[in-house]
């Protein structure tokens, strides 16, 4: 309501002035022979309905163009259809003023010169005052939205690592190293190696915005292995990615893994399988769907908005998610090296 009021009060301040700026100009361009009351009042008139039609017509036209073509992205083309709007609108406009004046009173602006070219150099101030407070308004909402990005990644970087280094990864994994080590020492030495590996590139990558595929694919592999010790034949992994050129966000594909295990049922009656994969740019990672109650104090989601936000800090092309009643499916654009 206060925002209406103040929008409001803004307009016939402006409207006020514009009044004022209507009489000066009379003042100034009428001719001493002409200085009737009547002819003066006719005259400031028209002044003032011509600077509040320039005025409030070219910012409406000058708002539609913003929705329409970017200053950011295109500035010559934005410029350049800026003013012959304007040019037109302003030519439309002056037209029709004087028309109706001219019908209403008898009243001949024509006939006044140093009042047309007051008029044209008045058009001309109003039209750079709008394209200078448009490009302004654009430039910097730009810079809000990019320090509004930037400070989106670094806390969803944040995030990501706080998620990576959480003591349930860890004790899960201690579990299994004590059950290895009775077992199979041999596997439990790789298995210390692996775990070693994914807590080094973890705090290698906690400052990094993106990762090559080539890193994040010995990453994950190390992962898997720690994950397939864990589970054994409860959770099948298909793994069909290949190391290649392009980057991704570091963690992003641990991440949907550790997502599918964490919704879903893992067991020896109902297997879990993930299977990951390239297609037409994208990483693909795609599971069976067979969802499971989490507990209330572990809400769930928080991964994947954490990679859908790290991604539209990055580029333009968004994660895809497609679910259906077997699957769920997530694809990750491969971001382009330079």
């Amino acid at each position: 309501m206060e925002a209406h009021s103040n929008k409001a009060r803004g307009i016939v301040v402006t409207m006020l002035w514009l009044v004022l700026a209507g009489i000066v100009l009379t003042l100034i361009t009428i001719s001493p022979a002409n200085k009737k009351l009547s002819v003066f009042l006719i005259v400031a008139s028209f002044s003032s309905l011509m600077f509040i039609l320039l005025w409030f017509g070219n910012a409406v036209a000058c708002d539609l163009m913003d929705r329409w073509i970017d200053w950011i992205k295109e500035p010559l083309k934005r410029l350049v259809v800026g003013i012959l709007v304007m040019v037109a609108y302003t030519g439309l406009a002056s037209y029709g003023l004087v028309l109706l004046y001219k019908t209403a009173f008898g009243l001949r602006v024509g006939d006044t010169t140093t009042f047309q070219y007051s008029t044209i150099v008045v058009t001309l101030i109003i039209t750079m005052f709008m394209h200078g407070r448009s490009f302004l308004k654009s430039w910097k909402s730009a810079e809000i939205e990019a320090e509004k990005a930037k400070k989106e990644s670094v806390r969803a970087n944040y995030e990501s690592f706080k998620n990576q280094v959480n003591p349930h990864f860890l004790f899960n994994s201690l579990n299994v190293l004590t059950d290895l080590v009775y077992e199979d020492q041999d596997k439990a030495a790789k298995f210390i190696k692996q775990l070693s590996e994914v807590y080094r590139h973890v705090l290698d990558s906690r400052n990094m915005e993106v990762a090559t595929l080539e890193e994040e694919l010995r990453y994950l592999n190390a992962y898997l292995f720690l994950q397939q010790i864990r589970f054994g034949d409860k959770l099948k992994i298909e793994n069909e990615l290949k190391p290649s050129r392009g980057n991704i966000p570091p963690l992003a594909l641990q991440m949907l893994v550790e997502n599918a295990i964490k919704h879903n049922v893992v067991s020896e009656e109902q297997p879990l399988v993930i299977r990951l994969y390239a297609e037409n740019g994208n990483l693909v990672v795609a599971n069976n769907l067979q969802k499971k109650v989490l507990p209330t104090d572990r809400p769930g989601g928080v991964g994947l908005e954490n990679i859908k936000s790290r991604y539209r800090f990055l580029t333009d092309r968004p994660v895809s998610v497609e679910s259906d009643n077997e699957r769920f499916i997530v694809k990750l654009p491969i971001l382009l090296e330079g």
